[in-house]
Parts: structure tokens; sequence; C-alpha cells
């Protein structure tokens, strides 16, 4: 059996777009991960969601991986983005649209501007 490093590794670097979530992107199963979940998904990004709850050696994996203590961790491009209070920060900025665009992640434009005017 591959360890969870190994696992790790190897998702967040077959996939432009990780989400590491308590629960799944369909079902999330706490407030942070909906919250990061919701934005991905009103904003039609394609993403891998990892349900951590699922597997404790990838639950604890994660954290050891990113040096981060929280979950949900996103991860674009394999590069460790944030967790929730970050990605809500990026987005509200814009700097996530930005992020995406640099890295040619695609997403609707339209759907991160209605984000940012529901929120001013």
């Amino acid at each position: 059996m591959t360890d969870a490093k190994t696992r790790i590794d190897e998702t967040v670097k077959a996939n432009d777009v990780v989400l590491y979530m308590k629960g799944t992107k369909e079902m999330p199963q706490c407030g942070f991960s909906s919250r990061v979940a919701g934005v991905l998904n009103y904003m039609g990004v394609a993403y891998q969601d990892v349900n951590v709850l699922a597997d404790d050696e990838i639950r604890q994996g994660i954290k050891d991986y990113s040096d981060w203590p929280t979950i949900p961790q996103l991860y674009v491009k394999g590069e460790f983005v944030g967790g929730c209070d970050i990605i809500t920060e990026m987005t509200l900025s814009g700097e996530l649209d930005t992020l995406f665009e640099e890295n040619g992640v695609a997403y609707d434009k339209d759907a991160a501007d209605k984000i940012r005017a529901a929120n001013a």
C-alpha cells in the first residue's frame, strides 16, 4: 500500500484543482468545506474532491503534507493555496480569479463577479 504522502502528492499533481474536504462536493460534511466547495461549484470550476473523512491516513496526511492544520485545503496546479478563510478572501478580492487565469483553470467569470457584487 502506498503511503499517504505519496497518494496526496500523486493526486495534487494529477489534477489541476483539488479540494481536500470533509465530505464530497455534492455533500459537504462541515460548514468550512461547504463554503469552499460552494464557491468552486458556483464558479463552475472542474475539481477533484477528496473526502478526508473516508480515510484517516489522508485526513492526517494532508495536514502534514501542507503543514497546515485545518481542512478544507485547496490545491491549484500542485500548489497549496489555502483553507476556507483564505479562499473566501481571495474570492472576494478577485485574487482567486487571477490565480485560475494564470494557471489556465476554466471558471465562470460572471459567477465570480456576482459573488463579489453580493458581498460588496
